[in-house]
């Protein structure tokens, strides 16, 4: 059996987000008085949330008013700034396409702010994404399997396959128990995939097309 949807992580997978997430965090940073941090700090610190993402960054403040504060900055100005920079990966556009063509359905699961990952699902793929959640109150972020599970009951498939480019995506994908296929052109290496339990990688979109239109 053919699968009957692919649903996606966000950043590092189906879009390269790196930078406008590097500027808006250096821009709260600073504004809280704090150094910034290089686009491979911020790389790394990249997959459990914008909360993380910020903990991370601002380390070693900790004070969780502090915190608070500079991640309220951050929502302002990658809200009104997340789109300057980031772009598709090579072959995104292609890889949605054909999967439409073949009446496979889509979605994105992020770890991204809720309000981001619909706004860039729109911006980036206009009428090629069923359904796009992001991280929101009240819902446990990846790993936990809450949104992907979601995803699945709300697309009605019967053979879903996660594609990531993290160890936080091989985590969900097992923890739901759904086929993941892990992507090296992200933001986590191929030996850091492996190492995190990563069967299945894919190295270019034509490759990773391959994987999902021969699947038994």
């Amino acid at each position: 059996m053919n699968y009957d949807a692919v649903i996606f992580d966000l950043d590092g997978t189906l879009l390269n987000t790196l930078e406008d997430l590097s500027a808006s965090v250096n821009y709260a940073l600073a504004e809280a008085g704090l150094p910034g941090r290089t686009i491979e700090e911020v790389r790394r610190f990249i997959g459990d949330g914008v909360r993380m993402l910020i903990t991370r960054s601002a380390f070693p403040v900790e004070e969780p008013q502090a915190i608070q504060s500079i991640y309220q900055c951050f929502i302002q100005h990658y809200k009104e700034n997340c789109e300057n920079k980031t772009r598709p990966y090579e072959g995104v556009e292609t890889l949605l396409e054909e999967l439409q063509a073949h009446e496979i359905s889509t979605a994105i699961v992020s770890n991204k702010a809720d309000f981001a990952v619909k706004k860039l699902a729109q911006q980036y793929f206009p009428g090629k994404i069923t359904l796009a959640i992001g991280d929101r109150d009240g819902v446990p972020r990846k790993p936990a399997p809450d949104s992907l599970l979601e995803a699945i009951q709300t697309l009605g498939c019967s053979r879903p396959l996660y594609v990531g480019d993290s160890d936080v995506d091989v985590l969900t994908a097992q923890n739901a128990g759904v086929e993941g296929v892990f992507v090296t052109w992200g933001f986590r290496s191929r030996k850091e995939l492996i190492k995190a339990g990563a069967g299945r990688l894919a190295d270019s979109t034509s490759q990773l097309i391959q994987m999902i239109l021969q699947s038994k």
